[in-house]
This record gives structure tokens, sequence and C-alpha cells, in this order.
């Protein structure tokens, strides 16, 4: 097999993998997967348009507004008025979607201890600059 199509499975494999594991502890928590990654973009980025938010899951606005409204409705998001822009409305994480975004976050640290325990420092310093050279390509 060509080394390209065995990167290509292991990709594939490994997103699998990860996906397996994320659907796995948002089930357990009550929450669905497009609400967990619009918790954890607000949890990294910090309030949004709803524009904004929808280009960085990849999604309709319409759609975006759907599970805002819900999320609005479980206290995990809030929205507010821009502070420049009268037309704009912002959507922010309140005290219990910070919670959940550190809750979160502190199972994906636990998860890339674990997935890299066995790397040395050298080669833990590759992978980051791997898949940040990696992460720039999209």
């Amino acid at each position: 097999m060509k080394e390209i199509e065995q990167l290509n499975h292991t990709i594939i494999e490994f997103y699998e993998k990860l996906s397996s594991w994320e659907q796995s502890v948002v089930r357990d928590k009550g929450f669905t997967l497009p609400q967990v990654h619009i918790v954890e973009i607000l949890g990294v980025h910090g309030a949004m348009r709803m524009k904004e938010l929808a280009d960085k899951i990849g999604v309709t606005t319409g759609t975006l507004t759907v599970q805002v409204d819900k999320m609005v409705k479980s206290e995990l998001l809030q929205r507010r008025p821009h502070e420049s822009d009268r037309r704009s409305i912002l959507v922010e994480l309140t005290d219990k979607g910070t919670a959940m975004y550190h809750e979160h976050d502190d199972l994906h640290l636990a998860l890339t201890q674990d997935i890299t325990a066995g790397l040395d420092e050298n080669e833990r310093s590759n992978l980051l600059k791997y898949l940040v050279k990696i992460n720039q390509e999209f």
C-alpha cells in the first residue's frame, strides 16, 4: 500500500475513534454533539456573532438558530447586543455554559494525556507541529 493511502486510512481511523469517544462522553452528559461543539467554540473564542459561529461549525445560521434557542432555554448560552453594531447579536456562554466548557475541556486534556503517554517529549513536540501545520490547511 502506498504511504499516502496508509496515511489516509490512519487519519480516518483516528477520526472515527475520536468521534466515537466524543459521542460516548456527550451521550453520558445528556447533550448533543452539536451543542458541545458550540460550547467548545465559544469557550475558546469567546462571544461571537451568529454568522461567525455558524461558519466555524459549518452550518447555516437557520440551523444554528434552532440549536442556540434550545441552549438559551437550557441556560448554557445567552444572547446580547453587539457593543458597536446595533444590528448584530452576540452569542456567549453563561456561567453554566462556561462550567460545561471547562468540564469537557478537562476530558479532552485527559484523553490527550492518555493517547500521548507513550510519546517522548520530542515526539509530542513534533506531533504538535504537524497537527498545527495540517490544521492550517483547513
